[in-house]
């Protein structure tokens, strides 16, 4: 018998996000759910696609994004959706922009752009504020069609703000009223479908005015007293970021937390360059907890996370120089001539930074520890291609030759300075984490750091170089396409995607594996207020399917946006 389908996907190589063996089968999708699988199905569709030597796989789940104010102004969830993403989670962090009270609108906008560098007249332009507490920001979303569907969290720092205004600035202690605020409004951003809590115990993490994030020192009675709330709603993931700097203290809090509410906690986890082996620490930890019947994850990435550095960045060696600073509001052509010039050049090269506020200046100059990305990203070079070894090996100056490299593309090179996950001048500590059974893969931050950033492509990083053209130690693509979709799915609690399953979401890539490739870092200035974002094109995606209707095809958007807000945990 002979059934009717809206899409058929034909004689693809199907690694459906259990970590099975790659089979050759077809895929029916019928109203935005998979109707069938098989080898040779019969059926006659209103469209099909010819997957023979393609790869196909579930939509990427990325539960680590800052998209939570993009997704107010902007129908994509670019640059997420370029890389196969289907389903996004914000709310990371601690950050966010719900609940807000007007007079606490600008407080939030000084986070944001401090912590996760979206410039302040972005935010300011985009931001509709047609919402001031948490449901109302839900229901804002539910009205909006997007390229991906969305989640979110709610923020603690936004959460904590509400509550407690300016003393939550000044980190004061919550009181008991306090709390217990805190618990009712995130009980009832539970049932208005958040997927869970976002937290922040970084120093990193400062307002644009250089304050620490409200939520730094949060006590372990208001961390209590938020996810009993979960526990009390029988839902919701406890997620959060922490320096560890007394990593024994650190995790006991967290397991405490943990025990009282009885929900799954996610830890950004990554080899620290200050303290390289602090995660193994982190690990066994989880691997007890685990034991003891707590559910813990370690988020972490598969590349080098640190600054990308150009003279179109937010940040680069010679960005706190007078000459540049008096070049930098000039027109990119402009200041690019400029920068060509050997006049221009020399006084810049004999110049020391003006006094700044930025708590990275000192890692601006580490010639030893920054390597030219290149026109084709290199993201493991070798250990003595920083630019002090290219510099030693050519006779010159490191400064020089950094001020030279950047030139290159028309001026749009990229040097990397890695701060995590490239200690010991390899990725293959970032490949021990990556097959740890306690860690899913996260920390894209897909939506934020526009500046200096562009960890949103890690997908396709992951499929090109960790399932395709690592020299040693390769991860199976099974392995990989399952930790991009069903492992992430499942550590949020959406049991309805990220598997090719009768019956599942119909939100699928087809990828040519054997072309798939991952550009360079380039800068749009496509944000309201022609704000500047870094983003990386892919290629190889010949369609992403969201919700049974082809969002992109041949690795451009179709205009179709079938996303929405997905609320609460959804069963399988």
């Amino acid at each position: 018998m002979t059934v009717s389908v809206d899409l058929l996907i034909r004689g693809g190589s199907v690694a459906d996000g259990s970590g099975a063996p790659i089979r050759e089968m077809d895929v029916a999708i019928k109203d935005g759910r998979i109707a069938a699988m098989g080898p040779s199905l019969s059926c006659r569709a209103d469209e099909e696609i010819d997957a023979r030597g393609l790869l196909v796989t579930p939509g990427f789940v990325d539960i680590h994004t800052h998209y939570d104010g993009q997704v107010t102004w902007e129908n994509s969830v670019r640059p997420s959706s370029v890389h196969g993403v289907t389903t996004v989670l914000m709310g990371n962090c601690g950050v966010g922009f719900a609940p807000c009270r007007p007079g606490d609108r600008d407080r939030l906008v000084r986070l944001m752009e401090g912590v996760e560098d979206l410039p302040e007249i972005v935010l300011t332009t985009g931001l509709p504020w047609n919402w001031e507490t948490f449901p109302d920001y839900m229901n804002a979303l539910s009205g909006r069609r997007f390229d991906a569907d969305v989640a979110t969290q709610i923020p603690h720092a936004a959460l904590r703000v509400f509550v407690m205004g300016q003393r939550a600035a000044y980190r004061e202690e919550a009181t008991e009223a306090d709390c217990a605020a805190m618990a009712r409004l995130a009980g009832e951003a539970i049932d208005a479908g958040a997927l869970g809590f976002g937290t922040s115990r970084t120093l990193n993490h400062r307002a644009s005015d250089g304050s620490l994030i409200p939520t730094l020192t949060a006590a372990e009675n208001e961390l209590k007293a938020i996810a009993g709330a979960l526990r009390a709603k029988g839902s919701g993931v406890l997620q959060a970021v922490s320096d560890f700097a007394d990593v024994d203290t650190e995790l006991a809090l967290f397991r405490r937390v943990m025990e009282q509410s009885g929900r799954p906690l996610s830890l950004s986890v990554m080899q620290w360059h200050t303290a390289p082996e602090k995660w193994r620490t982190i690990v066994d930890w989880m691997d007890q907890c685990t034991a003891d019947g707590l559910e813990v994850r370690a988020q972490v990435s598969g590349r080098p996370v640190g600054m990308m550095l150009g003279f179109d960045l937010s940040y680069h060696p010679f960005v706190f120089t007078p000459t540049f600073k008096k070049l930098a509001a000039l027109p990119r052509e402009q200041r690019l001539g400029a920068l060509r010039s050997a006049d221009v050049r020399a006084q810049i090269l004999s110049e020391e930074f003006d006094p700044n506020d930025f708590m990275g200046a000192g890692l601006l100059r580490l010639w030893d520890a920054m390597y030219p990305l290149g026109e084709q990203p290199d993201y493991e070079p070798a250990p003595n291609s920083h630019v002090a070894g290219r510099a030693a090996a050519m006779g010159v100056d490191p400064a020089s030759l950094a001020y030279d490299l950047m030139l290159e593309q028309d001026g749009q090179a990229v040097l990397m300075l890695p701060s995590v996950n490239y200690a010991f001048g390899s990725l293959d500590v970032a490949g021990e984490m990556l097959r740890h059974p306690r860690s899913v893969y996260g920390l894209g931050d897909g939506g934020a750091h526009l500046g200096f950033l562009c960890d949103a492509s890690l997908p396709t990083f992951m499929l090109e170089y960790w399932a395709r053209d690592r020299k040693a130690s390769r991860l199976s693509v099974e392995d990989v396409v399952r930790g991009l979709s069903h492992e992430t799915a499942r550590a949020i609690g959406l049991n309805d995607r990220g598997l090719l399953r009768s019956g599942y979401k119909a939100d699928i890539n087809v990828i040519d594996f054997d072309r798939l490739k991952l550009g360079p870092p380039r800068v749009t200035n496509d944000l309201p207020a022609g704000g500047r974002r870094m983003v990386q094109q892919a290629s190889g995606y010949r369609a992403t399917i969201l919700n049974g209707q082809i969002v992109a095809r041949d690795d451009t958007a179709t205009g179709a946006l079938p996303g929405r807000l997905v609320r609460g945990a959804k069963a399988a």
